[in-house]
């Protein structure tokens, strides 16, 4: 993972999977350092939020409630690491779709014209995510879509509904998302966190099983599949 990261400093998935393993090693406060690091990239990872909570928690235990004083200091995350991840790059899979995901701006707006206003708008969602205000972010993220159909905002706008407990909605989101990306680990652990509040036990777990065929020791997935077992 450092490795991984010397080369793309401020990756995502390197981010989580050193908390991962620190976490593995009891070594909370590096763990905890490295989620946190994770929400400045991209807040709407739900992994990096749960491993928050529960390095929260077992560093309150261990170090008691002046824990947070003990922690080694958290990087500042660049702008340009957080827009590297709001932007699809060119040769990333998924970049030359086909025409449904192409922005659909009116008569006379150019497709970059419509793709950039998309990313503003769903920049917008993001902020308004940040404050609490999922339903404005909703909104925000709705309009985005119209633009431009990425798979980042179906999975952001999904959060959203799973917080406003509009799990349909939520598990329609993920689909689309994984319309354009099939193994989209976000996508599927929301449409699996969805699927259970309605009650689909059989098609969650499925998602959570497809989602341990790329992440393994995603352990929020492996949390969620335990709680589906007992359910």
């Amino acid at each position: 993972c450092r490795s991984a990261l010397d080369l793309v400093p401020f990756g995502i998935k390197p981010l989580l999977r050193r908390a991962a393993a620190y976490e593995a090693l009891e070594r909370y406060q590096l763990a905890y350092v490295d989620y946190k690091t994770v929400l400045q990239v991209d807040c709407s990872v739900q992994a990096a939020h749960d491993g928050v909570g529960r390095m929260t928690k077992a560093l309150l235990e261990k170090d008691g409630v002046n824990w947070r004083q003990k922690l080694p200091p958290i990087p500042t995350v660049p702008v340009s690491a957080q827009m590297r991840w709001s932007i699809p790059s060119a040769g990333a899979p998924g970049a030359n779709t086909p025409p449904a995901t192409a922005p659909r701006g009116g008569p006379g707006e150019s497709t970059a014209a419509g793709t950039e206003r998309a990313r503003t708008l769903k920049e917008e969602g993001n902020e308004l995510v940040k404050k609490g205000n999922h339903k404005k972010a909703v909104e925000k993220y709705s309009e985005s879509l119209k633009l431009n159909q990425e798979c980042a905002t179906y999975t952001n706008r999904a959060l959203c509904y799973l917080t406003l407990k509009q799990y349909k909605e939520a598990a329609q989101d993920c689909t689309e998302a994984l319309r354009l990306d099939p193994k989209n680990v976000k996508a599927l652990y929301r449409r699996a966190q969805a699927l259970k509040e309605l009650k689909d036990y059989k098609s969650s777990i499925a998602d959570i099983k497809s989602l341990l065929k790329t992440e393994p020791k995603n352990t929020a997935a492996l949390r969620l599949l335990q709680e589906l077992n007992r359910a």
